[in-house]
């Protein structure tokens, strides 16, 4: 651990912090429908879209038919993905003349791209065309970026709004979120990174001499557009099989530190747009804090750890840290910073391996994943997954003081507990119960590269990267087999739609009820002391949950690195 390296974990928080206000204004303006300094060009587009759509921009759904639509309209999109897979072969934009991808493969990668997943069991530029790549994957890294913000902007609406029964419009709200938001910023982003050297070409791949004279394809594409989007919108699917660890999707030290910033940048945003539209910025400022804590907490131990590597590695004279997996123009600091930045955000980017991590520095970002990724989290999923949070830490609270639990003016009631409970619980119960399976059946297990306790590791991070919707990996699992390709699906399905649907059924809950103005007796949600209970809610239940898991890996797997030092 260097000073340096704390230079650069502070200037990126620094960075992120700052963006906070000015695009939570930004968004807010959006989501209110008020004019913004787009509203002159995107504006007439926006109503051609609801025209063409048959879409009255007026009319807001109750948040039952808003939920419906949303499914179907993931209906649709995997239906899409899954069918230019099969049928790739015929398709145009194909240089490298890639087959149809099988069925099994084909529904996996479907339902990771609907989902906001992105889990990748293929490599990039080995399996997919041009067409797929831009038509299939980056085209619905735009919508399912847009329909988790969404969600966050319709439970925000059950908190801010009184006695109504409609939380907005999910084709509204979605197509403002790409028109207005998504979509200017990856224009600006895309052509950032061709800047630093990313290919943006529908030109074939290209045939080269080493030195040696031996022949080497060097893959090109339409790179630069899918990456702004994948790191904005949190989705994480490389272009090519190495991710944010290939030079042409991470060229550059300084592409790094904006890819890692633009991971966050709306997340954390989304948490002033709850402040400001609650009328109070302080309550979306304790949020962000909550985040800030968990997140800071999380990059200490992993650089930490990385830094100091092991006694294993020191016993063979490789001292300095661990630089197993990791690119070199990036280093210990900005890999680690990385790897917790990407997990903590349910964004499945990587820029290092983290199979190679050592035993504590993969643990994080396992637990980061574990803790259901509300800390920052997918855009918007992670902001309502920590909005339940919240729901139980104020019901606790509630029963701490003996009074009827209340945040930002709203009740908090038997049915919003219930509802934040069974989204809660339903994350353990499928990357606990599929990892059970996983270890025990022989096809399964023939899977993993390791045995031992980094072999249950890498399935267990796999079933919680799948169910938290994160889409890294522990790369050492062979995931592309039938068994992982339908285990992994099911899994990153319930771990999206079986979260948002009670998410939502508390929101409409919330907006019907009255709100009551705060008096003497209500628990101040805005200090320190709340802070301190959610922190503490969300270690407590995440830990009754994930800690017998990482005692059987990672734990066990760092008592054993370090025996020497420790014994």
């Amino acid at each position: 651990m260097t000073v340096i390296g704390w230079i650069q974990i502070i200037l990126f928080c620094a960075i992120v912090v700052a963006l906070v206000k000015p695009l939570g204004w930004y968004m807010t303006r959006v989501f209110n429908g008020e004019r913004t300094f787009l509203s002159p060009v995107l504006r007439p587009v926006e109503r051609g879209i609801y025209w063409v759509g048959g879409v009255d921009e007026r009319r807001e759904q109750h948040w039952l038919t808003y939920t419906v639509a949303m499914l179907l309209f993931h209906v649709g999109g995997f239906a899409l993905i899954y069918g230019l897979m099969r049928l790739q072969a015929v398709l145009p934009f194909n240089p490298a003349g890639q087959t149809a991808v099988a069925e099994d493969l084909s529904f996996n990668t479907a339902i990771s791209f609907i989902t906001n997943t992105n889990w990748q069991n293929y490599g990039g530029e080995s399996t997919l065309s041009y067409l797929v790549q831009m038509l299939g994957l980056t085209h619905q890294n735009f919508l399912s970026a847009a329909t988790g913000i969404a969600l966050a902007m319709a439970l925000i609406r059950g908190f801010t709004r009184s006695s109504m029964r409609t939380v907005g419009n999910f084709w509204v709200d979605v197509t403002r979120c790409t028109l207005y938001v998504l979509l200017p910023i990856c224009i600006v982003y895309a052509l950032f990174l061709v800047s630093q050297g990313m290919p943006q070409t529908l030109g074939a791949y290209v045939d080269a001499t080493t030195l040696e004279g031996g022949k080497q394809t060097i893959a090109l594409g339409p790179v630069a557009s899918q990456v702004a989007i994948k790191m904005l919108g949190t989705n994480g699917g490389g272009f090519f099989n190495a991710n944010a660890a290939h030079p042409f999707e991470n060229p550059t030290a300084l592409s790094n530190l904006v890819q890692m910033i633009s991971i966050f940048a709306l997340g954390a945003a989304l948490t002033n747009v709850f402040g400001r539209m609650v009328g109070n910025e302080r309550q979306g400022w304790a949020i962000l804090a909550v985040m800030g804590i968990l997140f800071v907490a999380g990059v200490t131990v992993t650089y930490w750890a990385e830094a100091n590597g092991t006694s294993a590695l020191q016993a063979l004279g490789l001292t300095g840290g661990n630089m197993e997996g990791k690119e070199v123009r990036f280093g210990i600091v900005a890999s680690s910073l990385f790897a917790v930045v990407t997990t903590a955000a349910s964004c499945g980017a990587v820029n290092a391996m983290h199979d190679s991590f050592t035993a504590l520095g993969g643990m994080i970002p396992l637990i980061n994943m574990q803790l259901g990724e509300v800390i920052i989290g997918g855009v918007g999923a992670g902001f309502y997954g920590m909005l339940l949070f919240v729901v139980l830490a104020i019901f606790v609270a509630g029963l701490m003081v003996g009074r009827t639990p209340e945040y930002v003016g709203k009740k908090i009631e038997a049915r919003e507990v219930k509802m934040a409970m069974l989204a809660i619980l339903v994350l353990p119960l499928m990357y606990l119960g599929w990892t059970a399976v996983g270890v025990v059946l022989p096809s399964a297990v023939a899977s993993m590269a390791n045995a031992g306790p980094h072999g249950f590791t890498e399935v267990l991070y796999a079933y919680t990267s799948s169910t938290g919707n994160n889409g890294s990996a522990f790369a050492g699992l062979s995931g592309n087999t039938l068994f992982y390709n339908l285990t992994l699906a099911s899994a990153m399905f319930v771990g999206r739609f079986f979260m948002i649907v009670p998410a939502m059924a508390i929101a409409g809950s919330l907006v019907e009820k009255k709100s009551i103005p705060a008096s003497a007796g209500t628990f101040p949600t805005t200090g320190g002391l709340f802070v301190g209970l959610v922190i503490g809610v969300i270690l407590i239940i995440g830990g009754l949950t994930f800690f017998p898991a990482l005692a059987l890996g990672p734990i066990v797997e760092h008592l054993a690195m370090n025996a020497n030092t420790l014994f």
